[in-house]
């Protein structure tokens, strides 16, 4: 990304950002560069790259609270909603007919001309840093694991008050009828990763790479690399929240 680019992303309201969400975002290793959207898209980019024109960063810059810390990176152009990470989250996870892990939002947009253009906004628990469901649970049957950040749900917990469905800020939970309780995803813990698989099933059925799913705080990792490209912008989903997600966006 060009200084002149960066000098750009910056006059589009990354200064309204509160300060400590910036010096939270700086702890893994990200700078921000603008928000967008009313606040509903946040840029950003490397603190490598960010260095030349907002100065050195904090020494702990380079450090991750988990380890592995499982992030999911979207490339969301390439997504073309032939819902096949759905298909495979529920068959994977035994998620009822009306119930969901993971969406496929669509969003028709005006280009002009009276032409319009179709655009595929693939979602889920994001497993944030800061979770307002956490913060929220009375029961503490959502928590947050302490070995590798994903949000968990311990099912015997829950009372299913719905108050963590309330406070998420993605709509990522669902109530399920049979046990009774909240239900979200959980990156397949329990279905896939303990078992030594090294991918979601929504990652690993998606046939166009949209999934992109790993150990951020490796960087010979796929979703480090991703998160880390110079030449490209990375967002997350209502930043404004200060929730810190593990789900980031990107294009190609």
């Amino acid at each position: 990304m060009k200084i002149r680019d960066l000098e750009k992303l910056e006059n589009e309201g990354a200064e309204t950002l509160p300060s400590e969400e910036r010096r939270k975002f700086l702890r893994f290793g990200l700078a921000v560069t603008g928000v967008f959207l009313g606040g509903s898209v946040l840029s950003l980019t490397s603190v490598r790259d960010a260095k030349s024109y907002m100065g050195e960063m904090p020494s702990d810059a380079e450090k991750w609270p988990y380890k592995p810390h499982y992030s999911m990176v979207i490339i969301q152009n390439r997504c073309i909603d032939c819902e096949r990470c759905m298909e495979a989250c529920k068959q994977t996870n035994h998620v009822p007919s009306y119930g969901f892990r993971t969406k496929v939002y669509e969003q028709i947009r005006d280009i002009g001309n009276g032409k319009h253009e179709r655009v595929f906004m693939p979602a889920l628990c994001n497993h944030c840093n800061r979770p307002p469901c956490v913060r929220v649970c009375p029961t503490t049957a959502t928590y947050k694991d302490k070995t590798n950040g994903i949000v968990m749900m311990d099912y015997k917990r829950c009372i299913g008050c719905k108050t963590c469905m309330a406070a998420c800020p993605y709509n990522a939970r669902y109530f399920k009828e049979e046990n009774r309780a909240i239900d979200k995803c959980n990156f397949c813990f329990d279905t896939r990763l303990s078992k030594g698989e090294t991918l979601t099933a929504c990652a690993a059925a998606c046939p166009a790479g949209v999934r992109n799913f790993g150990d951020i705080s490796d960087t010979n990792s796929n979703v480090y690399q991703l998160v880390h490209r110079p030449d490209k912008v990375v967002w997350v989903l209502r930043p404004e929240t200060g929730a810190m997600p593990n789900v980031f966006y990107t294009n190609d």
